[in-house]
């Protein structure tokens, strides 16, 4: 399981989307506070969709295939959560009495995460593709 190189990716995006929005704030706001992921209604179903996503095709090792779907499932949904995220600062930073004044590094985080499942797809099909191969020499 921990041998294959998509298991260490997994497992970062798995830390990346449920450790390190605990972390990280999104943003300081006009009063210099910071706003933290728990903040937002819909946020945190996203982050946990996320880690649960990355966590179960962390233990589907033995199939590849589920692995690969879910890993498109969950960049899907990063994809989604960065969309919403990029909407909800644009929205918010054009007007005089700006809540959002400084962007903090936890913007990135679904960013990294899709970074690290593309990786993650790319092990997993190079692992299939070897896979198919031996089989032809059966």
């Amino acid at each position: 399981m921990l041998q294959r190189i998509q298991s260490v990716y997994l497992f970062l995006v798995f830390v990346v989307m449920g450790v390190l929005p605990f972390v990280f704030p999104l943003w300081k706001n006009a009063e210099n506070q910071d706003i933290y992921f728990m903040m937002i209604n819909f946020l945190p179903v996203l982050f946990g969709l996320s880690a649960a996503l990355s966590a179960v095709a962390f233990l589907n090792y033995k199939n590849r295939k589920r692995q690969f779907v879910l890993n498109r499932l969950n960049m899907i949904s990063n994809v989604i959560l960065l969309g919403l995220l990029i909407y909800r600062t644009l929205s918010l930073s054009g007007d005089a009495f700006s809540q959002v004044s400084e962007k903090g590094i936890g913007m990135f985080l679904p960013v990294i995460s899709i970074l690290l499942l593309v990786l993650a797809n790319r092990a997993i099909k190079k692992d299939e593709d070897l896979v198919k191969s031996v089989d032809r020499l059966r």
